[in-house]
């Protein structure tokens, strides 16, 4: 089997990457005769070589799954029935595969001459919780998803009498200061344009993130049948067997003219050069080239949809306006994307109000001025004033 490197360092005998169709790389011990092993975390890790040596040495099969036998009362059977409650059947297909991967993986990281998925579920405290969240500091995101999941999957097991409260509520997440995608400036957007004029498939993709507010798993979808006397009415993808959000908004002059300049599906506004709907994925992944080949490397599509809230709140649009372009349903949810744009607005203002007062009364410091001895000098020129008249 030919050697294969990672970040230019020779990865371990018999492992392999796998890319899926999607672009993503899996790494897999691969060796004739054993079964085939999915690693976890980056290569070179703990928590990578550690499964890296129960796999060369035979003491770990196949990465786990629901149909995988398991052991009454453990981690591992705890999450397997999870994955068959109807609170995990109702997320979306990908919330789905994503949550799987996480647990999947975590269940195979070890924990002393075991994994954690052989574990007592019984025995698991917030102090277990805390430790695997902090051995993943480095990846803060990484570490909060697992502190979220697990709160689900234990949520599952207080519900079906296994325990008494949910430990994973106890264990915050890692403060991580990030603020999210990066949100499109106008300047990026006329770059974005001057790349990828009207009539190109691109410029359709920017026009419907930018001009619905949509996510990505909704635009790939939209197509003619959504329009209705220049409305389009459709369920956001997201939590749509769950808590579904229909979405009516109009077709203004702008996408219009876009939609009308552009080739397209019958069922989908957005198709691929062999005449396909997007996937997902396939279009996040066809989004990035189009930034890449814009000049864009810090853009994304979803940076759009936070740029459009965002818009609309400098343009004095309400909270609950907003929500109802958006699907958003909370304002706290809202005021992620427009807390910096009423700020700006809220300072205008009150400059303004500022500007107003000193235009007013011209010769009023802004502050009292002090003498040489440090007292403060106010009024004192109206006083000498009125002594001298």
């Amino acid at each position: 089997m030919k050697d294969q490197t990672w970040n230019g360092r020779r990865l371990p005998r018999y492992v392999v990457e796998d890319v899926s169709r999607h672009g993503q790389v899996r790494l897999y011990f691969r060796r004739r005769g054993s079964p085939k092993v999915r690693l976890p975390d980056l290569p070179f890790s703990p928590t990578f070589m550690a499964a890296y040596s129960r796999a060369l040495s035979g003491k770990v099969s196949a990465a786990p799954s629901s149909a995988t036998p398991v052991k009454p009362g453990s981690v591992r059977a705890v999450v397997v029935g999870y994955f068959s409650s109807a609170e995990f059947k109702q997320l979306d297909t990908r919330t789905q595969r994503v949550r799987r991967n996480v647990l999947d993986t975590f269940c195979l990281a070890p924990a002393g001459d075991r994994v954690v998925g052989e574990l007592p579920f019984r025995q698991m405290e917030p102090r277990h919780i805390r430790k695997w969240r902090d051995d993943r500091a480095d990846r803060p995101e990484a570490a909060n998803c697992l502190v979220k999941f697990l709160r689900q999957v234990c949520a599952h097991a207080v519900n079906i009498d296994l325990c008494d409260r949910n430990a994973a509520r106890e264990v915050p997440y890692i403060k991580t200061g990030s603020q999210g995608f990066h949100s499109w400036t106008l300047e990026e957007v006329s770059q974005f344009e001057a790349a990828h004029p009207i009539g190109t498939t691109a410029r359709l993709a920017l026009g419907l993130l930018l001009l619905t507010s949509q996510r990505r798993s909704d635009v790939v979808e939209l197509g003619p049948q959504h329009v209705r006397a220049g409305w389009l009415k459709f369920v956001q993808v997201k939590n749509r067997h769950k808590k579904p959000v229909v979405i009516e908004i109009p077709v203004i002059p702008a996408l219009r003219q876009i939609i009308d300049a552009t080739p397209s599906g019958a069922l989908a506004f957005l198709v691929t050069e062999f005449g396909k709907p997007f996937t997902a994925n396939g279009f996040g992944n066809r989004f990035r080239k189009w930034c890449d080949e814009a000049g864009l490397p810090d853009c994304s599509a979803h940076g759009l949809r936070k740029a459009s809230a965002a818009r609309l709140a400098e343009l004095g649009c309400t909270d609950h306006e907003i929500m109802a372009i958006t699907g958003h349903q909370t304002l706290k949810e809202v005021a992620r994307y427009t807390a910096a744009a009423n700020r700006k607005k809220l300072a205008g203002s009150g400059m303004a109000k500022l500007a107003q007062s000193q235009t007013k009364n011209e010769c009023v410091p802004l502050l009292p001025t002090a003498g040489e001895s440090g007292t403060i000098l106010v009024g004192k020129s109206n006083k000498n004033k009125a002594e001298n008249g």
